[in-house]
């Protein structure tokens, strides 16, 4: 009976995203929804895509073995990301009129910058994209029942993730990320209600977490090394994850860019309020359950995830299984299917487009849609062969753009004197650093992408003051805003 409500709730998602589907017009519909979110759908999609699979089963399963100061990433530093993003970024995106935030890097630094940020920033998304099918293929696993193993079930959930975001692209995410988010807070938060009475109720859970230490978020017994890790995961989330094409295309949704800023910080306050839930679920199914702890001890990382599935399926009733998988899959379909997109539009704009002389806007869809099918495989590999935990997996993926593509933003946006020498630097030096640093990294005490970090900072100061050997290929700020070129299916594109 829970499959058969599954598989109902799996088909109507589809439907609603192939109807939306019929919205795509152009490329700048199939990208960013044609610009014209209104400030509700672009909180959905906001809040949405980034309450993701790692967000319901990888961070609260991480607090309930390591408590607060496990997770400084998410949600705490994800939720700096979007406010930083919406004040900083959302107004200057918006006034540039940019597809795909590769456009910004080409716009202001030239076509080698371009192609080296948005290369890096796709990378980035196999690491995030392979999450959200682990955690499609652990749900497909536990509702199985044994029948299927867990890396068979991810196959099948990414041939899910493909069929629901091929054809409608933004629009299809931001319809679906709509109704989905409705499903997401009523699904969990009567889950909470139920699991929180299993275990004696809010207080005892509460009581219970602060006696174990879990809401400390800095130990009195933490040393140097422990607060640089906290950095480390800190950062990651907070700078790492604003230069992402995700992050750019859910702000440059908006119908106009006041639009923009507020629904994007009010989407990240909501995550932010909203990601303690099943924070609070995961540790209640440890007080209701203690045997669910003897997950930690398995060598594979990806089995503490299951807390919550297990818990659902073993003892809770059948309404619940319903709301809670009808959740949790709300959460892994709206949060794969951005993942998917957004390395998908980078890549094709930005890294092909650029040494493709003539294609057109019809040319551009199909290239889209074939790209898309390349980066689901290439992610699906990767899930199939990691044993990283959601939380790191995504981690992972942020310490590239960290290291690679925050540092040229922030300059590119802030200072006008950086140039394409700066930021070349910068790229080659940050996430070259960050590599040798991350394999000699059992000797040291900062974390790599940290040193990448400020390499990063180091190489853009450098490259930009040094006399000029590569010459500026891109354009000033001032420049870059009073040239504002018109996308497709808008006034004056040709």
């Amino acid at each position: 009976m829970l499959i058969a409500f599954v598989s109902l709730y799996l088909a109507l998602t589809i439907t609603i995203g192939l109807v939306a589907a019929r919205l795509v017009k152009n490329s700048t519909d199939y990208l960013v929804a044609g610009r014209r979110l209104p400030l509700y759908m672009n909180v959905a999609t906001v809040f949405a895509t980034w309450f993701g699979a790692e967000t319901v089963l990888s961070v609260s399963a991480t607090f309930a073995k390591d408590g607060l100061h496990g997770i400084p990433g998410d949600p705490f530093g994800a939720s700096v990301c979007l406010v930083l993003a919406a004040l900083l970024f959302a107004r200057l995106f918006y006034r540039m009129n940019l597809l795909t935030i590769g456009d910004f890097y080409k716009r202001r630094y030239g076509k080698p910058v371009e192609v080296l940020t948005s290369l890096s920033i796709t990378l980035s998304y196999l690491g995030w994209t392979s999450a959200q099918m682990t955690a499609l293929g652990l749900v497909i696993f536990s509702l199985s029942g044994g029948a299927l193993e867990l890396n068979q079930a991810i196959v099948l959930g990414a041939g899910i993730v493909v069929i629901y975001t091929i054809f409608g692209g933004m629009w299809s995410v931001a319809f679906t990320d709509l109704f989905q988010t409705v499903v997401i807070v009523i699904g969990l938060t009567l889950v909470a209600l139920l699991v929180g009475d299993l275990a004696g109720g809010v207080e005892k859970v509460v009581r219970q977490a602060a006696a174990d230490g879990k809401l400390a978020m800095f130990p009195a017994d933490m040393d140097a090394a422990a607060w640089w890790a906290m950095a480390g995961a800190f950062f990651a989330f907070a700078f790492g994850s604003i230069p992402q094409q995700d992050v750019f295309q859910r702000m440059t949704s908006a119908k106009n860019e006041k639009t923009a800023v507020r629904g994007t910080i009010i989407g990240g306050l909501v995550y932010f309020c909203f990601a303690f839930v099943p924070i609070y679920i995961a540790y209640a199914a440890l007080v209701a359950d203690p045997s669910l702890g003897e997950l930690f001890a398995n060598e594979d990382a990806r089995v503490i995830q299951k807390i919550l599935p297990d818990l659902v399926l073993g003892k809770m009733p059948l309404w619940a299984q319903v709301m809670f998988f009808g959740a949790l899959l709300s959460a892994i379909l709206s949060t794969a299917s951005g993942a998917l997109l957004a390395p998908t539009a980078l890549f094709t704009e930005n890294v092909l487009r650029p040494f493709v002389r003539h294609m057109g806007d019809r040319q551009m869809l199909l290239t889209l849609r074939i790209i898309l099918v390349t980066f689901a495989a290439a992610a699906l590999v990767f899930a199939v062969n990691s044993t990283s935990t959601m939380y790191e997996m995504v981690q992972n993926a942020y310490n590239v753009t960290l290291t690679g593509a925050f540092v040229p933003l922030f300059a590119g946006a802030f200072w006008k004197r950086a140039n394409t020498q700066g930021a070349l630097l910068s790229i080659v030096l940050g996430i070259g650093t960050w590599l040798v640093a991350d394999n000699a990294a059992a000797a040291a005490m900062v974390p790599p992408n940290l040193v990448g970090f400020f390499a990063s900072i180091i190489g853009m100061v450098l490259g930009t003051l040094a006399p000029t050997i590569i010459r500026n290929h891109g354009e000033s700020i001032d420049a870059a805003l009073a040239h504002r070129k018109p996308l497709p299916g808008q006034p004056g594109y040709r």
